[in-house]
């Protein structure tokens, strides 16, 4: 379907199910959000909020809440989008069978953004901030968020569209310091396109026009978050997706507008502007704290006729951005072996929160005349892996290479299995000290500042992985309640976190009792240490969401019999991963109880929801 607007999109869900209407008055205070996650939870359908407290907009979410729904709004182009993306990476393919990319070609035609004249729908009315939805997701935000925004800049120094930069940075509307209708705070993380473009317009001491577009067909908000290879635009890639080329137009202030947005926010960010920004319940789970981020000064809000306020809400995975993975996932599987030599996959895995944890399948091809039982290459394609685009946020890589071609990176649990029977940990760890991390990720030693590490493991299985506690972890002095996570790897519980010198001494103690062990130990190549040693085992998701988040790689990973021989650490007995919450690290986000009972209206009998999640 080539969708025109948000509206006709979410009338094409309702007409085949995938839509119910919210009749009754709901706060945008908690509210909204805590229904959304109830039904998101159950699998339940899209969702249009028709009387919103405070407002006058309606409001949409959930419309990308299962890969089933996604990929039944763009039905008609999904798998045109996945032959154009492919055929990047080897455009001859089109010139051997053109019988068989003759539509690519067809629908290549929609790439083009289209310039319209400066008129209706979207500049049907100029309202302001405090008319919007003000939609608060979690207790302790700082205030109302745009959690679904197309972020649009130019390049000072080449403007126009297809130079411009679309990216989903969330924004905030209300809340700390900033004035109601004239100012909004702009958070956007390292490695963004929006970042090359302030910073020219720093430089020449200008400020840079931003423009929000919120709504519109829904190609326009996946193109936003879409990892698109280097020199394809997002808007020649929101028609495509669409069907429909992108709508575009300048106002009177040089601002550019999308024509099919439902609501269109354009400002100013002025060079060394900026105001505290958060705090904000994000992906990882946890809250990202408050930090100066950039000021936008608010220039005008526009609305078209009827709009409708799209939005989500981020949490601890899974959440609708767990969908919205998956669905890019489908559309780019072939951009990055395409992008990086020897990648066969990456997956960065949702329930450690995206960018802690990736796992990797790469290749060993260096000797073939000399087959290597260590990792060569796959050493060369980490280092390629960690400086690609969002990739480089990543904190921990897992790498390995399968011959048979059997292995994948999306059953986690698998993977880890596998790579865990071959490594060794004398050999195959490897580390990056003071790096950049992820700006939401508060384990490091400071915002966007941290470690990385690479678990890089090739060869012949060395060990078979204990299924059950091994009984020398079951006496050990001031670590009890030994649990199985996984194969291969026991939690054990500990005293809370209270700094890195007592850390270090409890680190000690442990491997003073373990270190004559190492025979018993050998199925056991991880040890986490947690505060609650039967969470992080009850489930995988679990083990990986405390295990890879909680752990800054330099200052919390350990070894039982470790050592350093000329500038390589390793360990002899298991790799010991201390993963209690530390005194510097963000709270999780947290559901409030009387919130969750209050919503409780809508779903008993009566309510609009009444039956949606049987």
């Amino acid at each position: 379907m080539a969708y025109s607007s948000l509206e006709a999109c979410l009338l094409d869900l309702e007409k085949h199910g995938h839509l119910v209407r919210i009749k009754e008055e709901v706060d945008p205070h908690l509210e909204m959000a805590a229904i959304h996650m109830r039904v998101y939870e159950a699998g339940g359908p899209a969702l249009l909020f028709e009387n919103v407290k405070g407002s006058r907009f309606r409001a949409a979410s959930n419309l990308f809440g299962s890969i089933d729904r996604s990929k039944f709004m763009f039905r008609d182009t999904f798998q045109l989008v996945q032959q154009l993306i492919d055929l990047k990476g080897d455009p001859m393919r089109a010139l051997k069978k053109p019988w068989q990319y003759i539509n690519t070609g067809l629908a290549a035609a929609k790439a083009l953004p289209l310039k319209n004249p400066i008129s209706k729908p979207v500049m049907y009315e100029q309202i302001k901030i405090s008319d919007l939805p003000l939609i608060q997701h979690w207790p302790m935000d700082g205030g109302a968020f745009v959690t679904l925004p197309q972020v649009y800049t130019e390049d000072i120094d080449q403007p126009g569209i297809m130079k411009s930069n679309l990216g989903m940075y969330r924004i905030q509307l209300s809340g700390n310091e900033y004035k109601m209708d004239e100012e909004i705070g702009l958070h956007y993380q390292l490695h963004r396109g929006i970042g090359v473009h302030q910073t020219k317009a720093n430089k020449k001491g200008q400020p840079l026009k931003v423009s929000c577009f919120v709504g519109g067909p829904p190609s326009h908000t996946l193109s936003a978050v879409m990892p698109l290879p280097e020199g394809m635009s997002e808007m020649t890639f929101a028609g495509v997706l669409g069907g429909r080329r992108f709508r575009y137009a300048y106002d009177d202030q040089g601002q550019c507008v999308s024509t099919d947005a439902d609501f269109v926010i354009t400002g100013l960010v002025y060079p060394e502007e900026n105001k505290p920004e958060g705090p904000f319940g994000d992906h990882l789970g946890y809250y990202s704290l408050t930090h100066p981020f950039p000021l936008m000064r608010v220039q005008r809000v526009y609305a078209r006729k009827n709009a409708i306020w799209p939005f989500t809400v981020v949490g601890r995975p899974p959440q609708e951005d767990t969908s919205f993975g998956a669905l890019i996932h489908e559309l780019t599987g072939a951009a990055i072996p395409q992008e990086i030599p020897g990648v066969k996959e990456v997956h960065a895995v949702d329930a450690a929160g995206v960018h802690p944890l990736l796992l990797a399948i790469g290749s060993e091809r260096y000797t073939p005349y000399l087959p290597t039982q260590h990792p060569a290459e796959l050493l060369t394609i980490a280092n390629h892996i960690l400086g690609t685009g969002q990739l480089s946020l990543a904190k921990f890589l897992f790498i390995t290479a399968d011959p048979t071609n059997q292995l994948t990176t999306h059953h986690v649990d698998k993977f880890m299995e596998y790579l865990l029977e071959r490594i060794d940990l004398t050999r195959d760890l490897h580390f990056h000290t003071q790096t950049t991390i992820d700006t939401l990720d508060y384990s490091g030693t400071g915002l966007n500042s941290g470690s990385k590490v690479v678990l890089a493991a090739f060869g012949e299985k060395k060990r078979e992985l204990c299924r059950e506690v091994p009984s020398v972890l079951q006496s050990l002095k001031h670590f009890e309640n030994p649990s199985v996570c996984m194969p291969g790897v026991i939690a054990l519980q500990t005293a809370a976190f209270t700094d890195y010198t007592s850390a270090k001494s409890e680190m000690d103690m442990l491997n003073e009792q373990l270190k004559h062990q190492l025979k018993e130990l050998e199925g056991v190549p991880i040890l986490v240490i947690a505060d609650d040693a039967s969470f992080v085992s009850a489930t995988m998701n679990n083990y990986l969401w405390v295990t890879y988040t909680r752990c800054n790689p330099s200052h919390d990973m350990y070894g039982i019999e470790s050592f350093q021989e000329n500038k390589h650490w390793g360990c002899k007995g298991p790799l010991v991963i201390d993963a209690r919450i530390k005194k510097h690290h963000a709270p999780p986000v947290e559901k409030d109880p009387a919130v969750e009972k209050k919503i409780d209206r809508l779903f008993d009998k009566g309510g609009s929801l009444y039956g949606v999640l049987d």
